[in-house]
């Protein structure tokens, strides 16, 4: 139902990996130095394990988005990472990003994610209007307050003990989740839980549309 909240999956015994605020140099980078290919991003730790997570892209990142390769935004976010809760519907910014993502990756999303987990009834209708669903999370990593890798690696150590049925985790990629990934990779899948995007866990198709790329502005 689009215009709805979601906080869990529905799929039992799984777990979706969310990853904030890009897409920033974490995601996907490959750089040159010295004539040797060197590639630091949280995909290829995915894909090592052969499992995905779900990236909330911004429209203050998106011209990153022509360069990154392998890219596969599942969520929306709002343009400037401003509270929804404090904006009127003239002036939230799903439009804007959602417009961002069409032009330049060719998909519609069906899921979006509102800044700080805080939004509206308004906001709600603003989703609605667009046939998209917020998602919430239900696990903090914690590293948008700074917290530490080691204290962040015993968070995900106490949830996986305590054996959730479900786990929504919200990590950030802008602030080098690559230190902890591993960790939290491990811990996941080691624990039993299958790792899908929160599409999967819900049943939902990836994308509302896939288009032809425009060209860039």
């Amino acid at each position: 139902q689009t215009g709805s909240v979601i906080t869990s999956c529905t799929v039992p015994n799984t777990t979706a990996l969310i990853f904030d605020d890009g897409p920033y140099i974490y995601l996907y980078v490959m750089f040159l130095t010295h004539g040797v290919v060197f590639r630091q991003n949280i995909v290829d730790m995915l894909d090592a394990k052969g499992v995905k997570g779900i990236f909330f892209v911004s429209t203050y990142y998106i011209d990153f988005a022509f360069s990154l390769a392998g890219f596969s935004p599942h969520s929306n976010f709002s343009d400037s990472n401003n509270l929804c809760s404090s904006l009127t519907d003239n002036e939230f910014q799903l439009t804007t990003n959602a417009a961002a993502l069409e032009k330049i990756l060719g998909v519609k999303v069906v899921l979006m994610g509102p800044p700080y987990g805080s939004y509206t009834d308004s906001v709600l209708q603003v989703a609605a209007a667009h046939n998209q669903s917020m998602i919430i999370w239900d696990f903090d990593s914690g590293d948008s307050i700074r917290e530490t890798a080691v204290n962040s690696e015993k968070d995900y150590d106490t949830l996986v003990a305590k054996h959730p049925n479900m786990i929504l985790t919200l990590n950030h990629e802008t602030i080098g989740d690559t230190t902890i990934l591993p960790h939290a990779l491990d811990d996941i899948l080691g624990a039993g839980y299958n790792l899908m995007t929160v599409t999967e866990c819900l049943g939902l198709p990836t994308y509302l549309s896939v288009a032809v790329l425009s060209v860039q502005d």
